[in-house]
C-alpha cells in the first residue's frame, strides 16, 4: 500500500498526487524496464528532428483512442504544455486570453507569454466569464481563448465544464482545460473532464499530465488532428526540447493500457474518497468545495494546519500542510490525496489521527 518513508519511519503517503497507485504497477515498471534493451536510454535530438520513436507515437494513439479524441500529443512535461501551447493560440495584441482567477502558475506563465489583451473572471463565476466574453466580442478580439484548470488543485472543486463551453461558443471562442488532476480521476474509467460532462467533443484543448494518476511523467494534449498538427508546429516546448526517453513513452503507454483494461484502480479511488470524506465530515472537519480525491481539512489558521500536520506525522500519518501564501491566511488546510492503492484499514488508521490530533487542536 501507499507508504513512504519519513526520515526513517514509515508513515501512511496522504500527500501525493500517485492517485491510482499506478506508479507501483509492475506493468508500468516491467514496460519501462523491457524497452531499454530495445530502444536504449534516451533519443539524441528533438523530436521534430531525429528524435521520434515508434513508442512515441503508439503512446500517443493509443491515449487519443482512450479519450475518444482524433489525436493526441505527449509534451516532456505539464508545465511545457501550457507555457508552450497557450501562448501560440492566442499570440497577438488583437486577441484575447481569458482565465479563472485560481488558474495554475503554469497557465499564468504561459499567458504572460502572449501578447493578448487578458480578462480574468471570479472563480467559476459563469456570470462574470460571460460578461468578460460580451466585452471582448463587443471590443471586435480577433481570437478569444477561454482557459481553465479542470480540478483545482487546492480546494479539490470542479469546473463547470459543460457551462463553460456553451458560453465559450455563444462567442465563437476556443476552450482549454488543464486536466491535469482530472486525468485518470474524472469521467467513466478516468477519461478525464470532458467525458464527465459529456463535452469531450466540444473542448477544443484538453491538457493533461502522466505525472498524476497515470503514475509516470510528461505532459498531454488530446483534441481534434488540426489541433495536434497546429500545436507540433507551432509550439516551442514540444519543438525544441529533446523527446521524452523511450522507457518514459513506454511507461506511459502501459499506464493507459491499464487504465483501459483494469477499471478496479478507478473505482477504488472512488469508494476509497467517498469513504474517506463521509467519515471526516461525520467527525466534524469541514472538508470545503471537495468534489475529487483532492480532499483539504479546513484549519484556519497557519498554525493550526501545522499543529495538525506534526501530530499525525507523530502517528504515522503523512499529510503536509498548506499555509499563506498558497492559500489565503484564514484558509490554511491539511491537503489530503486519496489513493487507490490505501485499504479500508489503512484509511480508518489515518481518520483515527486525525480525529485525535483534531480534538487535541480543537479544531473539531
Amino acid at each position: 500500500t501507499p507508504r513512504c518513508n519519513v526520515d526513517g519511519k514509515k508513515m501512511i503517503m496522504l500527500c501525493s498526487n500517485n492517485y491510482l497507485n499506478l506508479s507501483n504497477h509492475p506493468r508500468i515498471i516491467g514496460a519501462a524496464r523491457d524497452i531499454l534493451d530495445t530502444h536504449g536510454a534516451g533519443s539524441g535530438s528533438v523530436r521534430a528532428i531525429a528524435g521520434n520513436m515508434d513508442i512515441h507515437f503508439e503512446a500517443e494513439r493509443k491515449l487519443a483512442e482512450f479519450k475518444d479524441r482524433e489525436a493526441s500529443l505527449i509534451y516532456q512535461t505539464g508545465f511545457a504544455v501550457n507555457a508552450g501551447l497557450i501562448p501560440q493560440l492566442a499570440p497577438g495584441r488583437e486577441d484575447i486570453i481569458i482565465s479563472d482567477e485560481l488558474n495554475h502558475g503554469s497557465i499564468i506563465d504561459g499567458v504572460r507569454l502572449s501578447h493578448a489583451a487578458r480578462g480574468v473572471f471570479k472563480h467559476k463565476d459563469m456570470g462574470e466569464l460571460d460578461d468578460v466574453l460580451k466585452k471582448a466580442d463587443r471590443e471586435g478580439k480577433r481570437r478569444i481563448l477561454v482557459v481553465t484548470d479542470g480540478v483545482f488543485s487546492m480546494d479539490g472543486d470542479v469546473a463547470p465544464m459543460d457551462q463553460i463551453c456553451k458560453l465559450a461558443m455563444e462567442y465563437g471562442a476556443m476552450t482549454y482545460v488543464d486536466d491535469a488532476h482530472g486525468e485518470g480521476v474524472l469521467g467513466h474509467h478516468g477519461k478525464g473532464i470532458g467525458h464527465h460532462f459529456g463535452v469531450e467533443d466540444k473542448v477544443d484543448v484538453e491538457m493533461g499530465t502522466f505525472s498524476k494518476a497515470f503514475g509516470v511523467v510528461g505532459g498531454l494534449v488530446a483534441g481534434s488532428q488540426d489541433l495536434i498538427n497546429f500545436a507540433y508546429n507551432k509550439s516551442r516546448t514540444w519543438l525544441l526540447s529533446g523527446s521524452h526517453p523511450p522507457q518514459v513513452a513506454a511507461a506511459q503507454l502501459a499506464a493507459v493500457e491499464v487504465l483501459s483494461e483494469e477499471p478496479e484502480h478507478w473505482e477504488r479511488l472512488w469508494e476509497n474518497t467517498n469513504y474517506f470524506k463521509k467519515e471526516l465530515n461525520g467527525m466534524g472537519f469541514d472538508t470545503g468545495e471537495s468534489e475529487t480525491p483532492i480532499t483539504p481539512v479546513m484549519c484556519g489558521e497557519s498554525h493550526k494546519a501545522k499543529g495538525l500536520s506534526s501530530r499525525c506525522a507523530e502517528m504515522g500519518v503523512f499529510a503536509l500542510p498548506i499555509v499563506f501564501p498558497m492559500v489565503a491566511r484564514d484558509k490554511a488546510r491539511i491537503r489530503t490525496m486519496m489513493n487507490a492503492g490505501l485499504t479500508k484499514e489503512d484509511l480508518d488508521e489515518a481518520l483515527n489521527a486525525f480525529e485525535k490530533a483534531g480534538r487535541e487542536l480543537k479544531i473539531i
